[in-house]
């Protein structure tokens, strides 16, 4: 199929966008992003203060053998631009009571670890993982590739997902299988850097303890930030082009086509083919509101189940911390109570769950030397339920999670704090365009799933497009990775019409 001299413009310069743009730039459209903030990346940013390095999105990294595809399209190599660093355990699970657990890849140290936390579970694991890699081959490998257009694409998954028990939750799945209350947790929260709630959301996401393994996590010399600059330089070898700071403001249409792109800064030019990698409420309510088509789907949208919010605190401090892994999840005296908090109640728990990210431990370049850096993350409500004032309340919560880090890791941390800050859901909806300042977008439920899920073609204007965590597969790094394909492939077929 040739597209020469079809011209391609996408908006939103994150994960989704660029892995769209280089497929496309590579199939040989003429290919242009355009970013509405000043660095590329979306929620995949960074800041740089007093010599740390914060990355303020995604730090796990999985399925690398998908994200060098996009150099392989080229006959390039990801290891000219990106260098991976193993990370090793995958995260270390700290409860209040002071018991932890390892999650690891490696085979004897994972089996001594639940033999040491719940030897009745070491049978029941093995069980699982052997699920996992039954959910990982039938509905991720051969289904998440594919596109759901349709009802009839829907049915001819139905049988896998059904063999699978899918419609059940990832947190019911784990205790078919495992007996300990702090293994089920372990095993089960992993959906929540996703955005979903452990007790609903789908045990299609089983899958990512098969992809960890199979490909094992790491992260990127320099941050993810690192990763971001790196798909820009390939973009850019293959000629595309980006624009930076400089947000679209209109998408023009006529009929059911989109025909020209407009930005603040007044520059408009027409293309052949539109796809966003914006938020969806953003891209329909704002971009295309214009249209009843935008009105409409904005409404339906409107009426959707979203993700939480995340709050964020970066710190950086006096000393190293061998002894604290990359990756550490705080958990405290209640889950499930907790989740529904979090997912159904709206409100702001005393208790909480961090996700406590400590890069420098593996890569000491992101710190001055003889000091570390840290994010702790705190999956909070979504703006539409938990209604507060974050100006307020951000410099109390900073200082409880600071707090609650140093009585389980560090009792001195108030005393080696080089520089915090933090970053709020209403952060996320101000910079981002994040409806509700949701950090995740839809909530990746069952009834919100591949062909129920925004499809990665508009369902009424034919040459625009959708890639990104609110489309199918869903969120992730490595399904929008897999949904940027998916879109590319729609795109690339309809221009070689």
């Amino acid at each position: 199929m040739s597209v020469a001299g079809k011209k391609a413009c996408i908006v939103g310069a994150g994960f989704g966008g660029l892995a769209l743009g280089i497929r496309l730039q590579a199939a040989g459209a003429a290919t242009t992003i355009v970013e509405a903030r000043d660095i590329p990346g979306g929620c995949a940013g960074y800041w740089q203060r007093e010599g740390f390095t914060f990355d303020a999105g995604p730090t796990v990294i999985t399925d690398t053998a998908a994200l060098d595809s996009l150099w392989r399209l080229s006959g390039h190599d990801m290891g000219e631009d990106v260098e991976l660093l193993r990370v090793h355990p995958y995260c270390r699970y700290n409860w209040p009571d002071g018991v932890t657990f390892d999650l690891s890849g490696d085979d004897t140290a994972l089996l001594r670890e639940i033999a040491r936390v719940a030897p009745e579970d070491i049978g029941g694991f093995e069980d699982f993982m052997r699920y996992c890699a039954h959910v990982y081959h039938d509905c991720f490998v051969r289904l998440a590739s594919h596109p759901f257009p349709s009802r009839r694409a829907m049915a001819r998954a139905a049988p896998a997902l059904i063999r699978h028990r899918t419609w059940r939750s990832l947190y019911d799945v784990v205790s078919r299988y495992i007996e300990s209350p702090k293994l089920r947790q372990a095993l089960s929260t992993q959906t929540l850097r996703l955005g979903g709630n452990p007790m609903k959301q789908t045990a299609l996401y089983a899958l990512i303890h098969k992809m960890e393994r199979e490909s094992g996590i790491w992260c990127v010399r320099g941050g993810t930030n690192q990763l971001i600059a790196g798909l820009v330089r390939h973009f850019e070898r293959l000629g595309g082009t980006i624009r930076l700071g400089d947000p679209v403001t209109r998408l023009h249409t006529l009929g059911n086509r989109v025909t020209e792109v407009e930005t603040a800064s007044r520059w408009k030019e027409r293309f052949d083919v539109v796809a966003s990698n914006a938020d969806l409420m953003h891209t329909y309510r704002d971009l295309l509101g214009h249209t009843q088509g935008g009105n409409r789907a904005a409404r339906k949208l409107s009426r959707k189940r979203y993700a939480p919010g995340a709050f964020l605190v970066h710190f950086g401090l006096e000393g190293s911390w061998p002894g604290i892994p990359h990756h550490t999840m705080l958990l405290g005296p209640r889950y499930r109570g907790l989740m529904e908090d979090i997912f159904d109640h709206g409100v702001l728990p005393q208790d909480f769950a961090i996700f406590l990210d400590h890069p420098s431990v593996t890569d000491p370049s992101l710190a001055p030397e003889g000091k570390s850096v840290f994010t702790a993350l705190v999956p909070v409500a979504h703006m539409g339920k938990l209604t507060v004032d974050w100006e307020q309340l951000g410099p109390m919560l900073e200082k409880r999670v600071l707090d609650e880090v140093g009585r389980r890791l560090i009792p001195d941390i108030h005393a080696r704090i080089v520089t915090s800050f933090h970053y709020t859901p209403r952060d996320f909806s101000l910079d981002l365009n994040a409806y509700m300042g949701s950090a995740y977008g839809l909530e990746p439920r069952i009834t919100q799933t591949a062909w129920l899920r925004p499809h990665n073609r508009d369902e009424t204007m034919e040459n625009f497009y959708l890639t990104g965590v609110n489309t199918h597969p869903g969120p992730g790094v490595p399904a929008v990775i897999a949904g940027a394909k998916i879109t590319a492939a729609l795109m690339l077929e309809d221009m070689a019409r």
